[in-house]
């Protein structure tokens, strides 16, 4: 089936699925041949040819929106340290003696200390002794996991400490105040949730998907500093990493103009909450503005059912918007969503959990016990009082998270389900105080991604 030879006929494609228990499928097929199996003619589509039904009815709306392969010029994978338990930690002491260690023991004792296998083809233990020697080792925040900011040794050299780091693509995350869209080109399995945003260098594996890696785009590109550029000018000014003629298109969409820098947005930092003009005060739109935008369309649950199988293909799209009244209830929604992610709203503070049995907080065997309806005393059993507005996630035997509604437990970001995730990583580890807050911050932030996600519905994105 070439589609470079239309003089040449399609072949005809039929499908059926069967499934159920092995035996019932041997079964099946031995009471059935081809012509007796209710066969489905599948219609296929250029240029990729499914051998499976696709429903394509949405398509030309689909591909009538901007891909974010396109609007962002610049973007890459994110790091690839091939030694994740070497280079990032939630410890900054632990990596400075790492960083140490490796300018003064020689390589065998390397990787004695550390247990290092050196027979990747990506990290080997005396490129990693030469980068610390080399360069200047720093420590950076790294967005790990969604909601799980750890640190790590960071160089920007490839094939050195850090296999790949994607310097190219995160320095603009060092020179000045930036923040990141992360996203997938694909999702094989379940629904597409497979988006997050970040201000710091992003691990390649965030999203936790198979056969696919996330991808981040920062907003802004800064510009090298130069060694002679004198102390009284002034810095180098940072540009919008947009495809412009997208940019164009969705001025004309909202009948205003584009401007790189906003002083009642930009002037504060990125991530930080605002205080929204009303779309009558709006004069101009930023980046942020698109940023925001963008965001809220790929966490609506309508356009996530609506386009599944064309998500499932490449890169995702994002409808133009309609008009500027919409477009700006959803860049509030989207920012809204953002900074709830970031943790940094102060909505996330509003603890709906509680915790409230003492002990050693040390991460066991976690699991979540849902509410019931019945019942009107809570003696410690598995059963949560019905006042209770979720279940309880415990941390081992008797320590746990009280009110955990089963939608925060269940929510999916990428292949992660954060609240499960985010603990269970903590196996045999003892919780801080500011651990706990942390993962109660957590749950506010899905139960408010879920509330908001409905919001962005009732505007209307397809």
């Amino acid at each position: 089936m070439k589609e470079n030879n239309p003089d040449k006929p399609l072949a005809q494609v039929f499908h059926f699925d069967l499934y159920g228990e092995r035996q019932e499928k041997y079964d099946f097929l031995g009471n059935n041949g081809i012509s007796s199996i209710e066969w489905t003619e599948l219609q296929p589509v250029a240029p990729n040819f499914f051998f499976v039904k696709k429903d394509f009815h949405f398509l030309k709306n689909y591909e009538d929106g901007f891909s974010l392969k396109d609007i962002f010029i610049q973007k890459s994978s994110g790091v690839e340290t091939r030694k994740d338990a070497l280079v990032i930690s939630d410890n900054q002491t632990d990596l400075q003696i790492i960083i140490d260690d490796f300018k003064k023991l020689n390589i065998q004792d390397l990787g004695i200390k550390y247990k290092i296998d050196n027979n990747s083809r990506d990290w080997k233990i005396e490129n990693a002794k030469n980068d610390i020697l080399k360069n200047n080792p720093e420590i950076k925040k790294i967005q790990y996991r969604p909601f799980d900011n750890k640190k790590i040794i960071y160089t920007g050299i490839t094939k050195g400490i850090n296999g790949y780091p994607m310097y190219n693509n995160f320095k603009h995350f060092f020179n000045g105040n930036n923040i990141g869209l992360t996203y997938e080109r694909q999702f094989v399995m379940g629904d597409f949730t497979n988006v997050f945003i970040s201000d710091s260098i992003v691990d390649g594996h965030i999203l936790g998907t198979a056969f696919s890696k996330g991808y981040t785009a920062p907003l802004y590109l800064y510009p090298e500093a130069t060694q002679q550029q004198s102390l009284l000018q002034e810095a180098p000014t940072r540009k919008p990493n947009l495809d412009t003629s997208i940019v164009q298109k969705i001025a004309d969409a909202i009948g205003l103009p584009f401007v790189s820098e906003k002083a009642n947005v930009e002037g504060r930092k990125l991530s930080k909450s605002f205080l929204p003009l009303t779309p009558t005060q709006q004069r101009n739109f930023s980046p942020l503005d698109i940023l925001d935008y963008i965001y809220a369309v790929l966490h609506s649950p309508t356009y996530r059912e609506t386009y599944k199988e064309f998500l499932k293909i490449d890169f995702p799209r994002v409808p133009y918007p309609k008009d500027a009244a919409t477009f700006w209830q959803l860049v509030a929604l989207g920012g809204e969503i953002r900074q709830i992610h970031l943790l940094e709203s102060e909505k996330v503070e509003d603890y709906i959990t509680g915790y409230p049995v003492e002990g050693e907080n040390v991460v066991g065997k976690v699991r979540y016990v849902a509410a019931v309806v019945s019942g009107d005393t809570d003696n410690g059993s598995d059963t949560d009082n019905s006042s209770d507005i979720g279940g309880k996630v415990y941390l081992n035997d008797t320590q746990y998270f009280s009110n955990v509604p089963e939608v925060a437990w269940s929510f999916y970001i990428g292949g992660y389900q954060p609240a499960q995730k985010w603990l269970k990583d903590r196996k045999e580890r003892q919780l801080s105080f500011d651990d706990i807050l942390h993962y109660q911050k957590i749950i506010v932030a899905l139960v408010e991604t879920d509330r908001l996600m409905k919001e962005v519905d009732k505007v209307g994105v397809c």
